[in-house]
């Protein structure tokens, strides 16, 4: 049994002093020994962090003593390890940064919600649509079958890819998914509040679906891109797994995100192991160039370097 757990979690709750409470919760963090990613606002939190099967407990013993947090939900993964290299504990204005001119409350406003059995069995029909409410980079490694892939880069370009595109979901069933739930909270409240008449939204989102002891992935294609040191983990535990997306540099089927080595540029990129090596871990002979003469080379890719040693 695994001796580290990730938790990723969040909820949708007023915070009156968001910068006292984060204060507060890095004390906490940090005495259990917690790394990981946490944003707070006034309207709640989000976060995801690694430690031991004691500490993570514990951390969510503690959350769920507060009024506040008493039914938030908590996705457990097991983990070798750390999977983060230190602790964020910030405030911002928004758990999810959708920067609408007029917010969407998610404890007045969303889309219904869908268990995974639900949405499995909703996936199948010929009168629905399925978004994909994450960034275009995660739908590339792994999505729902037949979903639409949106193309944005960041989350709060999702109003101006729909108003361009509204007209052709008018009428129809439109389910909503994206990693953990959090996104589409938002989301499918927006996509009601802009007229749409009938929307849900995978509860919990993949991570939930992925655990779901009946349909366990069924119908997603590739890997759920995490934003940790994993980057990418397994939800289709059936039969009809696939890798769907494919090596930037040779094309072949690849489900590994590599950050390139030089150090201005770290855009992450589908690579294959081989290519990684032939191309010395840059994502273009332009970066490796640019890295080598402005002496950025990521340390991370020293090996991959021809040796300077001469005969």
């Amino acid at each position: 049994m695994s001796q580290y757990q990730v938790l990723l979690y969040y909820m949708y709750t007023p915070i009156e002093n968001p910068d006292q409470f984060a204060s507060e919760h890095t004390a906490l963090c940090e005495s259990l020994g917690l790394l990981g990613r946490i944003i707070v606002a006034a309207e709640g939190i989000n976060g995801t962090v690694s430690g031991t099967v004691a500490s993570t407990e514990e951390y969510m013993r503690v959350m769920h003593e507060d009024a506040r947090f008493k039914d938030m939900v908590f996705k457990v993964d097991e983990a070798d390890g750390h999977t983060f290299k230190r602790l964020s504990v910030r405030v911002k204005n928004e758990i999810v940064n959708f920067r609408l001119e007029e917010d969407v409350d998610p404890r007045r406003l969303t889309g219904q919600k869908l268990d995974p059995k639900r949405f499995h069995e909703m996936l199948q029909r010929d009168d629905v649509v399925v978004i994909d409410g994450r960034n275009d980079y995660e739908y590339e490694i792994g999505h729902f079958r037949n979903a639409i892939k949106p193309e944005v880069k960041a989350f709060r370009e999702f109003p101006k890819w729909f108003e361009q595109h509204k007209d052709e979901f008018k009428g129809k069933k439109v389910l909503t998914y994206c990693t953990g739930g959090i996104r589409c909270e938002k989301l499918s409240g927006y996509l009601v509040r802009e007229g749409l008449s009938e929307v849900y939204q995978l509860d919990g989102g993949i991570v939930t679906y992925s655990k779901d002891p009946e349909v366990r992935g069924h119908l997603f294609d590739g890997k759920c891109y995490v934003f940790d040191e994993r980057i990418a983990v397994r939800v289709n535990y059936t039969d009809e797994d696939v890798v769907v997306s494919r090596c930037e540099h040779c094309g072949q089927a690849c489900d590994r995100y590599v950050n390139c080595g030089y150090l201005d540029c770290h855009r992450q990129h589908l690579c294959c192991e081989a290519c990684e090596v032939e191309m010395r871990g840059f994502c273009s002979s332009e970066c490796e160039r640019a890295a080598k003469e402005n002496d950025r080379v990521d340390p991370l890719v020293e090996h991959l370097q021809p040796s300077h040693s001469t005969t």
